[in-house]
């Protein structure tokens, strides 16, 4: 991978922020000394000082030292955030990245300077393992700086660009849908249990097999109905019990919960 040259700050290094920096040191896109991480005590940051990166609990500082600021902080902090390095931000040298949900590149703007690059990113937190999906927008960078963050977050995952205006839906499907995969591979080892497997047998069973399904899909580019067909048979055991499933809004169930989610996340972030 082509090395990135200048110099990033993550500010608000928690869970997020710390494994994309981890991300972008693994895969050769940046040296520890190129990042600088802030959080307010940065006690909890001394692992990753001890490694060789910069650690600092004033946001202005990295900011003035950086080339990409990524915003790594809850919705409800960044006003406070955007007017604390407001004195460091350099339109015309820096790219801002955000991952607050919610929070328009505009919204961003209108806290700092007009001609302010910004562009959003949505990870999820399989960013911890290398597995994000992560969801970029923009409605006013340049493209060769869009595709500076994409390489970004190709460290870390899979990335697709979409337009700003479904930024809050991918917060739902994306962000959000770790949670609703994980709660129906929990259902799965609970109906594995129910039928005569021990618990951990069950799901050790069940992940693996939600794993495979998933993979099937990335590695032969088919659609979910094409893989089902193969193990639905006339009269069959698989039919039998999606038929059940579906008698009992799992589909729907699952569908009204990402709408509803996708509603609560466009709520997160209040402009004043």
């Amino acid at each position: 991978m082509k090395q990135f040259t200048g110099k990033i700050a993550i500010l608000g290094s928690g869970n997020i922020g710390l494994s994309l920096a981890k991300g972008l040191v693994k895969a050769g896109y940046a040296k520890p000394e190129q990042l600088i991480l802030t959080r307010r005590n940065i006690a909890n940051l001394a692992e990753f000082a001890a490694l060789g990166y910069g650690v600092d609990a004033d946001n202005a500082a990295a900011v003035a030292a950086s080339d990409i600021v990524v915003l790594a902080v809850l919705p409800q902090q960044l006003n406070q955030l955007m007017e604390q390095i407001k004195p460091a931000t350099v339109p015309a040298k820096q790219v801002f990245i955000s991952v607050a949900s919610g929070v328009s590149c505009a919204d961003i703007r209108s806290k700092s300077y007009p001609e302010l690059e910004v562009i959003r990113a949505m990870p999820n937190t399989a960013i911890a393992i290398g597995q994000s999906m992560t969801c970029v927008a923009t409605d006013n960078a340049a493209a060769e700086h869009v595709e500076e963050v994409c390489r970004m977050f190709e460290t870390v995952g899979a990335v697709v660009k979409i337009n700003e205006d479904l930024m809050t839906a991918a917060t739902a499907l994306c962000a959000c849908g770790t949670a609703f995969f994980l709660r129906a591979i929990r259902a799965a080892s609970q109906g594995g249990v129910e039928i005569g497997f021990h618990a951990d047998e069950a799901l050790k069973m069940a992940v693996q097999t939600a794993k495979g399904a998933a993979d099937l899909l990335l590695q032969m580019k088919s659609h979910p109905e094409q893989e089902i067909d193969k193990v639905t048979s006339p009269k069959g055991c698989t039919i039998a019990g999606l038929n059940e499933m579906e008698h009992n809004g799992f589909s729907s169930s699952l569908i009204k919960g990402i709408k509803l989610s996708a509603l609560k996340a466009g709520a997160l972030y209040t402009k004043e």
